[in-house]
Protein backbone atom coordinates (compact mmCIF):
# COMPACT_ATOMS: atom_id res chain seq x y z
CA UNK A 1 0.00 0.00 0.00
CA UNK A 2 1.16 3.31 -0.90
CA UNK A 3 -0.31 4.94 2.24
CA UNK A 4 1.08 4.15 6.15
CA UNK A 5 -0.18 5.63 9.25
CA UNK A 6 1.78 4.63 12.06
CA UNK A 7 0.81 4.65 15.65
CA UNK A 8 2.97 5.65 18.36
CA UNK A 9 1.65 3.51 22.09
CA UNK A 10 2.58 1.68 25.33
CA UNK A 11 1.50 -1.26 26.53
CA UNK A 12 -1.01 -0.02 29.57
CA UNK A 13 1.18 -1.59 32.82
CA UNK A 14 0.43 0.47 35.78
CA UNK A 15 3.12 2.51 36.82
CA UNK A 16 4.92 3.15 33.37
CA UNK A 17 1.89 5.31 31.52
CA UNK A 18 0.22 7.83 31.68
CA UNK A 19 2.47 8.92 34.27
CA UNK A 20 1.28 12.43 34.49
CA UNK A 21 -2.17 11.72 34.97
CA UNK A 22 -1.20 9.39 38.07
CA UNK A 23 -1.41 11.99 41.07
CA UNK A 24 -5.18 12.14 39.60
CA UNK A 25 -6.21 8.99 38.78
CA UNK A 26 -3.60 6.86 40.00
CA UNK A 27 -1.89 4.19 38.26
CA UNK A 28 -4.32 1.93 37.83
CA UNK A 29 -6.45 4.28 36.48
CA UNK A 30 -3.79 6.39 34.45
CA UNK A 31 -2.66 3.12 33.01
CA UNK A 32 -6.90 2.62 31.74
CA UNK A 33 -7.20 5.71 30.43
CA UNK A 34 -3.77 4.82 27.94
CA UNK A 35 -5.76 1.49 26.87
CA UNK A 36 -8.92 3.58 26.33
CA UNK A 37 -7.24 6.23 24.37
CA UNK A 38 -5.10 3.85 22.54
CA UNK A 39 -8.30 1.71 21.13
CA UNK A 40 -9.76 4.74 20.42
CA UNK A 41 -7.32 5.91 17.91
CA UNK A 42 -7.06 2.44 16.86
CA UNK A 43 -10.44 2.47 16.09
CA UNK A 44 -10.49 5.58 14.16
CA UNK A 45 -7.47 4.48 11.91
CA UNK A 46 -9.79 0.96 11.16
CA UNK A 47 -12.56 2.98 10.25
CA UNK A 48 -9.98 4.74 8.01
CA UNK A 49 -9.45 1.65 6.28
CA UNK A 50 -13.13 1.70 5.33
CA UNK A 51 -12.43 4.17 2.88
CA UNK A 52 -9.50 4.45 1.40
CA UNK A 53 -6.72 1.30 1.42
CA UNK A 54 -3.93 2.44 4.44
CA UNK A 55 -1.89 0.17 5.93
CA UNK A 56 -1.73 0.73 9.86
CA UNK A 57 1.72 0.15 11.97
CA UNK A 58 1.40 0.15 15.42
CA UNK A 59 4.88 0.85 16.78
CA UNK A 60 5.07 -0.02 20.77
CA UNK A 61 6.60 -0.11 23.62
CA UNK A 62 6.45 -1.25 27.37
CA UNK A 63 4.90 -5.25 26.47
CA UNK A 64 5.72 -7.86 24.24
CA UNK A 65 4.30 -8.94 20.90
CA UNK A 66 2.29 -11.36 22.64
CA UNK A 67 0.57 -8.77 24.89
CA UNK A 68 0.19 -6.28 22.19
CA UNK A 69 -1.74 -9.03 20.09
CA UNK A 70 -3.97 -10.34 22.54
CA UNK A 71 -4.97 -6.74 23.35
CA UNK A 72 -5.50 -5.15 19.60
CA UNK A 73 -5.49 -7.93 17.83
CA UNK A 74 -3.27 -10.11 15.41
CA UNK A 75 -4.22 -8.47 12.29
CA UNK A 76 -2.57 -4.98 12.38
CA UNK A 77 1.19 -4.96 11.96
CA UNK A 78 2.91 -4.26 15.72
CA UNK A 79 6.52 -3.05 15.83
CA UNK A 80 8.97 -2.69 18.75
CA UNK A 81 9.66 1.39 18.77
CA UNK A 82 13.20 0.69 19.64
CA UNK A 83 15.95 2.30 21.75
CA UNK A 84 16.58 6.38 21.44
CA UNK A 85 14.56 9.10 21.91
CA UNK A 86 11.52 10.19 20.10
CA UNK A 87 12.90 11.35 16.88
CA UNK A 88 15.49 7.90 16.70
CA UNK A 89 11.90 6.22 16.99
CA UNK A 90 10.17 8.02 14.71
CA UNK A 91 12.85 8.23 12.38
CA UNK A 92 12.68 4.69 12.08
CA UNK A 93 9.14 4.04 11.60
CA UNK A 94 8.89 6.65 8.94
CA UNK A 95 12.36 5.13 7.23
CA UNK A 96 10.99 1.54 7.07
CA UNK A 97 7.39 2.75 5.64
CA UNK A 98 8.91 4.42 2.54
CA UNK A 99 11.99 1.67 2.52
CA UNK A 100 8.49 -0.73 1.65
CA UNK A 101 6.85 1.55 -0.92
CA UNK A 102 4.87 3.76 0.78
CA UNK A 103 4.49 7.43 -0.82
CA UNK A 104 2.90 9.13 1.82
CA UNK A 105 3.34 8.63 5.51
CA UNK A 106 1.44 9.89 8.27
CA UNK A 107 2.26 9.37 12.07
CA UNK A 108 0.06 10.11 15.44
CA UNK A 109 0.41 9.63 18.59
CA UNK A 110 -2.53 8.24 20.86
CA UNK A 111 -2.63 10.99 22.84
CA UNK A 112 -5.35 13.80 20.90
CA UNK A 113 -8.88 12.37 21.33
CA UNK A 114 -10.24 15.12 19.11
CA UNK A 115 -8.41 13.56 15.98
CA UNK A 116 -10.24 12.04 13.87
CA UNK A 117 -11.29 10.41 10.48
CA UNK A 118 -11.73 13.36 8.68
CA UNK A 119 -8.49 15.28 9.84
CA UNK A 120 -6.63 11.46 8.59
CA UNK A 121 -8.00 11.96 5.18
CA UNK A 122 -7.26 15.84 5.34
CA UNK A 123 -3.64 15.01 6.20
CA UNK A 124 -3.21 12.30 3.58
CA UNK A 125 -4.55 14.33 0.71
CA UNK A 126 -2.24 17.20 1.08
CA UNK A 127 0.31 15.25 0.74
CA UNK A 128 -0.29 15.16 -2.70
CA UNK A 129 0.54 18.90 -2.86
CA UNK A 130 3.00 19.14 0.03
CA UNK A 131 5.91 17.32 0.77
CA UNK A 132 4.65 17.83 4.94
CA UNK A 133 1.86 18.19 6.82
CA UNK A 134 1.43 18.89 10.42
CA UNK A 135 -1.01 18.89 12.85
CA UNK A 136 -0.02 21.85 15.48
CA UNK A 137 -0.97 20.69 19.08
CA UNK A 138 -1.55 23.67 21.46
CA UNK A 139 1.16 22.95 24.00
CA UNK A 140 3.66 23.99 21.30
CA UNK A 141 4.12 20.22 19.51
CA UNK A 142 2.28 18.49 17.18
CA UNK A 143 -0.07 15.80 17.28
CA UNK A 144 0.22 14.57 13.74
CA UNK A 145 3.20 14.59 11.18
CA UNK A 146 3.12 13.20 7.75
CA UNK A 147 5.80 13.58 4.60
CA UNK A 148 5.56 12.62 1.15
CA UNK A 149 9.30 11.78 1.18
CA UNK A 150 12.17 11.05 3.38
CA UNK A 151 13.71 13.87 4.98
CA UNK A 152 15.38 12.60 8.29
CA UNK A 153 16.56 15.64 9.32
CA UNK A 154 13.50 17.30 10.35
CA UNK A 155 13.25 14.48 13.43
CA UNK A 156 17.19 15.06 14.49
CA UNK A 157 17.83 17.93 17.36
CA UNK A 158 14.98 18.30 18.38
CA UNK A 159 13.83 19.18 22.04
CA UNK A 160 11.77 16.61 22.16
CA UNK A 161 8.92 16.83 24.80
CA UNK A 162 9.46 20.63 24.99
CA UNK A 163 6.97 23.85 23.95
CA UNK A 164 9.52 24.35 21.21
CA UNK A 165 8.79 21.20 18.98
CA UNK A 166 6.82 22.45 16.41
CA UNK A 167 8.79 25.67 16.17
CA UNK A 168 12.07 23.69 15.38
CA UNK A 169 10.35 21.40 13.25
CA UNK A 170 9.03 24.53 11.42
CA UNK A 171 12.58 26.15 10.94
CA UNK A 172 14.27 22.90 9.79
CA UNK A 173 11.58 22.33 7.08
CA UNK A 174 12.12 26.13 5.89
CA UNK A 175 15.75 25.79 6.00
CA UNK A 176 15.46 22.81 3.64
CA UNK A 177 12.52 24.75 2.00
CA UNK A 178 9.80 21.97 2.58
CA UNK A 179 6.66 22.79 1.99
CA UNK A 180 3.97 22.18 4.85
CA UNK A 181 0.91 22.39 5.00
CA UNK A 182 -1.23 22.36 8.36
CA UNK A 183 -4.58 20.85 10.00
CA UNK A 184 -5.87 23.02 12.82
CA UNK A 185 -4.80 22.96 16.35
CA UNK A 186 -5.83 20.19 18.49
CA UNK A 187 -5.30 19.81 22.23
CA UNK A 188 -2.93 17.05 23.74
CA UNK A 189 -4.25 14.80 27.10
CA UNK A 190 -1.17 14.84 29.16
CA UNK A 191 -2.44 16.30 32.54
CA UNK A 192 -5.42 16.04 34.88
CA UNK A 193 -6.56 19.41 33.34
CA UNK A 194 -7.04 17.70 30.01
CA UNK A 195 -9.17 14.86 30.72
CA UNK A 196 -12.60 16.68 30.55
CA UNK A 197 -11.37 16.84 26.71
CA UNK A 198 -11.11 12.99 26.75
CA UNK A 199 -14.30 12.38 29.06
CA UNK A 200 -16.16 14.37 26.72
CA UNK A 201 -14.81 12.51 23.14
CA UNK A 202 -15.68 9.27 25.26
CA UNK A 203 -19.61 10.53 26.45
CA UNK A 204 -20.15 11.13 22.81
CA UNK A 205 -18.20 8.83 20.23
CA UNK A 206 -20.67 9.22 17.75
CA UNK A 207 -21.47 12.56 17.50
CA UNK A 208 -22.07 13.70 14.25
CA UNK A 209 -25.14 12.96 12.45
CA UNK A 210 -24.63 14.37 9.71
CA UNK A 211 -21.79 16.00 7.35
CA UNK A 212 -22.25 18.31 4.88
CA UNK A 213 -20.06 18.12 1.87
CA UNK A 214 -19.43 21.09 -0.27
CA UNK A 215 -17.50 20.75 -3.57
CA UNK A 216 -15.55 24.17 -4.28
CA UNK A 217 -14.14 25.90 -7.04
CA UNK A 218 -13.49 29.96 -7.04
CA UNK A 219 -16.71 30.87 -4.80
CA UNK A 220 -15.82 33.26 -2.50
CA UNK A 221 -18.62 35.88 -4.20
CA UNK A 222 -21.14 33.11 -2.67
CA UNK A 223 -19.56 30.74 -0.27
CA UNK A 224 -20.25 33.03 2.90
CA UNK A 225 -24.29 33.08 2.43
CA UNK A 226 -24.19 29.40 2.52
CA UNK A 227 -21.86 28.74 5.11
CA UNK A 228 -24.31 31.25 7.15
CA UNK A 229 -27.33 29.92 6.14
CA UNK A 230 -25.95 26.64 7.03
CA UNK A 231 -23.96 26.90 10.23
CA UNK A 232 -26.47 29.57 11.88
CA UNK A 233 -29.78 27.58 10.76
CA UNK A 234 -31.59 26.11 13.81
CA UNK A 235 -31.28 22.82 14.45
CA UNK A 236 -34.19 22.00 17.12
CA UNK A 237 -37.03 19.81 15.43
CA UNK A 238 -40.13 21.51 13.95
CA UNK A 239 -41.75 18.25 12.51
CA UNK A 240 -45.06 16.60 13.60
CA UNK A 241 -43.13 12.97 14.53
CA UNK A 242 -39.33 14.48 14.66
CA UNK A 243 -36.24 12.65 15.59
CA UNK A 244 -35.55 11.68 19.51
CA UNK A 245 -32.62 14.32 19.18
CA UNK A 246 -31.99 16.88 17.24
CA UNK A 247 -28.37 15.93 14.70
CA UNK A 248 -25.29 17.62 15.06
CA UNK A 249 -23.66 18.60 11.62
CA UNK A 250 -20.08 18.23 10.58
CA UNK A 251 -18.96 20.29 7.58
CA UNK A 252 -16.53 19.48 5.13
CA UNK A 253 -15.04 21.23 2.46
CA UNK A 254 -13.07 20.09 -0.35
CA UNK A 255 -11.62 22.74 -2.56
CA UNK A 256 -10.41 22.06 -6.39
CA UNK A 257 -8.07 24.30 -7.39
CA UNK A 258 -9.57 28.05 -6.28
CA UNK A 259 -7.81 31.30 -7.59
CA UNK A 260 -9.51 33.39 -5.51
CA UNK A 261 -9.97 33.46 -1.52
CA UNK A 262 -12.60 31.13 -1.01
CA UNK A 263 -10.39 28.68 0.57
CA UNK A 264 -9.43 31.71 3.44
CA UNK A 265 -13.32 32.50 3.87
CA UNK A 266 -13.90 28.71 4.81
CA UNK A 267 -11.09 28.68 7.05
CA UNK A 268 -11.81 32.21 8.73
CA UNK A 269 -15.30 29.98 9.53
CA UNK A 270 -13.17 27.34 11.44
CA UNK A 271 -13.44 24.70 8.86
CA UNK A 272 -11.27 23.05 7.59
CA UNK A 273 -10.53 22.55 3.78
CA UNK A 274 -9.13 19.31 2.21
CA UNK A 275 -7.24 20.58 -1.14
CA UNK A 276 -7.25 18.43 -4.39
CA UNK A 277 -7.85 18.23 -7.80
CA UNK A 278 -10.58 20.22 -10.06
CA UNK A 279 -13.24 17.36 -10.01
CA UNK A 280 -16.24 17.50 -8.73
CA UNK A 281 -17.03 13.83 -8.31
CA UNK A 282 -13.26 13.95 -6.78
CA UNK A 283 -13.87 15.78 -4.63
CA UNK A 284 -16.64 14.87 -3.39
CA UNK A 285 -15.52 11.27 -2.60
CA UNK A 286 -12.83 12.57 -1.08
CA UNK A 287 -15.50 15.02 1.45
CA UNK A 288 -17.29 11.54 1.98
CA UNK A 289 -14.36 9.64 3.30
CA UNK A 290 -13.40 12.01 5.51
CA UNK A 291 -16.92 12.40 6.70
CA UNK A 292 -17.24 10.96 10.24
CA UNK A 293 -21.27 11.57 9.68
CA UNK A 294 -24.21 8.71 9.39
CA UNK A 295 -25.60 10.87 6.99
CA UNK A 296 -23.71 12.52 3.75
CA UNK A 297 -25.16 15.60 2.65
CA UNK A 298 -23.67 17.24 -0.70
CA UNK A 299 -24.43 21.01 -1.39
CA UNK A 300 -22.71 23.12 -3.91
CA UNK A 301 -21.11 25.93 -2.86
CA UNK A 302 -23.72 28.42 -3.88
CA UNK A 303 -26.91 26.69 -2.35
CA UNK A 304 -28.65 27.18 1.02
CA UNK A 305 -30.44 24.27 3.20
CA UNK A 306 -33.66 25.20 4.49
CA UNK A 307 -33.90 25.78 8.06
CA UNK A 308 -33.88 23.08 10.24
CA UNK A 309 -32.99 20.52 7.45
CA UNK A 310 -31.21 18.47 9.84
CA UNK A 311 -34.41 16.53 11.18
CA UNK A 312 -35.75 16.59 8.37
CA UNK A 313 -33.23 14.56 6.39
CA UNK A 314 -33.30 12.38 9.24
CA UNK A 315 -37.13 11.83 9.04
CA UNK A 316 -36.57 11.37 5.50
CA UNK A 317 -34.02 8.91 5.45
CA UNK A 318 -35.93 6.70 8.05
CA UNK A 319 -38.71 5.58 5.69
CA UNK A 320 -38.12 1.67 5.06
CA UNK A 321 -38.55 2.10 1.45
CA UNK A 322 -36.16 5.12 1.10
CA UNK A 323 -32.30 4.70 -0.39
CA UNK A 324 -31.83 8.75 -0.37
CA UNK A 325 -33.53 11.61 -0.59
CA UNK A 326 -33.23 15.28 -2.22
CA UNK A 327 -34.69 19.14 -1.81
CA UNK A 328 -37.34 20.94 -3.61
CA UNK A 329 -35.16 24.18 -5.56
CA UNK A 330 -36.02 27.75 -5.44
CA UNK A 331 -33.79 29.92 -7.41
CA UNK A 332 -32.59 32.81 -5.93
CA UNK A 333 -33.98 35.75 -8.75
CA UNK A 334 -37.64 37.25 -9.35
CA UNK A 335 -37.70 36.69 -12.86
CA UNK A 336 -40.97 35.00 -14.03
CA UNK A 337 -39.39 32.77 -16.24
CA UNK A 338 -37.49 30.66 -13.54
CA UNK A 339 -40.61 29.80 -11.87
CA UNK A 340 -41.25 27.67 -14.83
CA UNK A 341 -37.85 26.06 -14.56
CA UNK A 342 -38.75 25.13 -10.89
CA UNK A 343 -41.84 23.59 -11.87
CA UNK A 344 -40.28 21.27 -14.31
CA UNK A 345 -37.51 20.34 -11.62
CA UNK A 346 -40.55 20.24 -9.55
CA UNK A 347 -42.35 17.57 -11.00
CA UNK A 348 -38.98 15.61 -12.77
CA UNK A 349 -37.78 14.89 -8.98
CA UNK A 350 -41.28 13.57 -8.10
CA UNK A 351 -42.96 12.03 -11.14
CA UNK A 352 -38.90 10.49 -12.32
CA UNK A 353 -36.85 11.01 -8.96
CA UNK A 354 -34.76 12.70 -11.20
CA UNK A 355 -32.85 15.49 -8.74
CA UNK A 356 -29.94 16.61 -9.46
CA UNK A 357 -26.72 18.11 -7.34
CA UNK A 358 -27.82 21.57 -6.97
CA UNK A 359 -30.84 19.88 -5.01
CA UNK A 360 -28.30 18.97 -2.34
CA UNK A 361 -28.70 15.41 -2.17
CA UNK A 362 -28.15 12.85 0.54
CA UNK A 363 -28.55 9.36 1.82
CA UNK A 364 -26.55 7.45 4.39
CA UNK A 365 -23.11 6.93 4.55
CA UNK A 366 -22.98 3.15 4.79
CA UNK A 367 -25.17 3.26 0.83
CA UNK A 368 -22.99 5.99 -0.47
CA UNK A 369 -19.27 3.32 0.29
CA UNK A 370 -21.70 0.64 -1.00
CA UNK A 371 -22.64 1.83 -4.14
CA UNK A 372 -18.78 3.30 -4.80
CA UNK A 373 -20.00 6.72 -4.69
CA UNK A 374 -20.27 8.95 -7.17
CA UNK A 375 -18.26 7.82 -10.58
CA UNK A 376 -15.28 9.40 -11.80
CA UNK A 377 -16.69 11.28 -14.32
CA UNK A 378 -16.04 14.99 -15.81
CA UNK A 379 -19.69 16.12 -15.88
CA UNK A 380 -22.86 14.06 -15.27
CA UNK A 381 -21.97 12.48 -12.21
CA UNK A 382 -24.88 13.28 -10.51
CA UNK A 383 -26.85 12.30 -13.08
CA UNK A 384 -25.14 8.97 -13.07
CA UNK A 385 -25.00 8.24 -9.24
CA UNK A 386 -28.91 9.12 -9.13
CA UNK A 387 -29.79 6.77 -11.64
CA UNK A 388 -27.94 3.96 -9.85
CA UNK A 389 -29.68 4.58 -6.33
CA UNK A 390 -32.45 4.72 -8.34
CA UNK A 391 -32.30 0.85 -8.65
CA UNK A 392 -32.19 0.52 -4.85
CA UNK A 393 -34.54 1.99 -3.75
CA UNK A 394 -37.01 5.31 -3.54
CA UNK A 395 -35.68 8.73 -3.48
CA UNK A 396 -37.69 11.10 -1.52
CA UNK A 397 -37.83 14.94 -1.99
CA UNK A 398 -38.27 17.18 1.02
CA UNK A 399 -40.55 19.80 0.55
CA UNK A 400 -38.93 22.91 1.91
CA UNK A 401 -36.44 23.90 -0.78
CA UNK A 402 -32.70 24.90 -1.57
CA UNK A 403 -32.03 28.31 -2.85
CA UNK A 404 -29.40 28.25 -5.53
CA UNK A 405 -28.00 31.06 -7.12
CA UNK A 406 -29.36 31.92 -10.66
CA UNK A 407 -26.27 32.69 -12.12
CA UNK A 408 -25.98 29.84 -14.80
CA UNK A 409 -29.61 31.34 -16.04
CA UNK A 410 -28.38 34.83 -15.49
CA UNK A 411 -25.47 34.50 -17.75
CA UNK A 412 -27.07 32.13 -20.78
CA UNK A 413 -30.62 32.78 -20.95
CA UNK A 414 -33.29 30.62 -19.00
CA UNK A 415 -34.46 29.00 -22.87
CA UNK A 416 -30.49 28.81 -23.34
CA UNK A 417 -29.48 27.38 -20.10
CA UNK A 418 -32.28 24.83 -20.23
CA UNK A 419 -31.38 23.51 -23.73
CA UNK A 420 -28.24 22.88 -23.10
CA UNK A 421 -29.21 20.77 -20.14
CA UNK A 422 -31.51 18.26 -22.31
CA UNK A 423 -29.07 18.23 -24.58
CA UNK A 424 -26.44 16.71 -22.42
CA UNK A 425 -29.13 14.59 -20.68
CA UNK A 426 -30.25 13.18 -24.03
CA UNK A 427 -26.11 13.02 -25.67
CA UNK A 428 -25.51 10.86 -22.54
CA UNK A 429 -28.15 8.98 -22.70
CA UNK A 430 -27.20 8.08 -26.25
CA UNK A 431 -23.74 7.26 -25.07
CA UNK A 432 -21.82 10.50 -26.02
CA UNK A 433 -18.25 10.18 -24.41
CA UNK A 434 -18.65 12.75 -20.91
CA UNK A 435 -15.15 13.88 -21.85
CA UNK A 436 -16.51 15.14 -25.11
CA UNK A 437 -20.00 16.40 -23.03
CA UNK A 438 -17.60 18.28 -20.65
CA UNK A 439 -15.43 20.05 -23.76
CA UNK A 440 -18.86 21.16 -25.33
CA UNK A 441 -20.89 22.36 -22.11
CA UNK A 442 -17.44 24.12 -21.45
CA UNK A 443 -17.36 25.83 -24.77
CA UNK A 444 -21.29 26.54 -24.65
CA UNK A 445 -20.43 28.60 -21.03
CA UNK A 446 -17.59 30.47 -22.72
CA UNK A 447 -19.64 31.75 -25.67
Amino acid sequence: MTEWLIIFTRYPLPGTTKTRLIPALGPERAADCQRQMTEHTVAIARSLQTVRPVHIDIRFTGGTQIQMQQWLGADLALVPQGEGDLGARLSRSFQTAFDNGATRVIAIGIDCPQLDRRRLVQAFESLHQQTGVIGPATDGGYYLIGLSQWVPELFNQIAWGTETVLAETQAIAAARQIALAYLDPLNDVDYPEDLTLWQQVKANPAATAISVIIPLLNEAQTIDATLDHLLLAPQEPTLPNPPALPPSIEVIAVDGGSQDNTVEKVRDRGIPVIQTQPNRAYQMNIGAQAATGDCLLFLHGDSWLPPDFGPQVQQCLSQPDVIAGAFDLKIRDPYFSLRWVEWGIYWRSRWFQMPYGDQGIFLKAETFHRLGGFPNLPIMEDFEFVRQLKQQGRIAMVPNPVHTSARRWQALGVVRTTLINQVMIAAYALGVSPCTLAHWYRQQKRS
